[in-house]
C-alpha cells in the first residue's frame, strides 16, 4: 500500500498529525491566555511598587523609616511612583 499509490499513501498520515498539532496548538494558547500569560497592558498594577516595598521591609532590607517614606512617596498623588531624589 505505501509504494503502490492505490490508497492515500503516507501523506494520510502527515496531514492527521498536522490537524493534531493544530488542535494542541490551540489548547495550549487558549491555557496560556488565561493564565494571563498574554497582557496588553504592560504596565505594572500600581501597588506593585508598595508591594516590592513591603517585601523588603518583611525581609529586613530596609528600615521601618525607609518603609514609611517608600509609602507615603508612592501614596502621594502626583508622584506615579516616582521618587524626588535625583541619585
Amino acid at each position: 500500500m505505501w509504494h503502490t499509490h492505490d490508497g492515500m499513501g503516507w501523506w494520510m498520515m502527515f496531514g492527521g498529525g498536522m490537524w493534531l498539532l493544530v488542535i494542541v496548538l490551540v489548547v495550549v494558547a487558549v491555557l496560556y491566555i488565561r493564565a494571563g500569560g498574554f497582557q496588553l497592558d504592560h504596565r505594572e498594577r500600581p501597588d506593585a511598587a508598595l508591594d516590592i516595598a513591603r517585601q523588603r521591609y518583611a525581609r529586613g532590607e530596609i528600615s521601618r523609616e525607609e518603609f514609611e517614606l517608600i509609602r507615603r512617596d508612592l501614596e502621594s498623588p502626583g508622584t506615579h511612583g516616582r521618587t524626588s531624589d535625583p541619585a
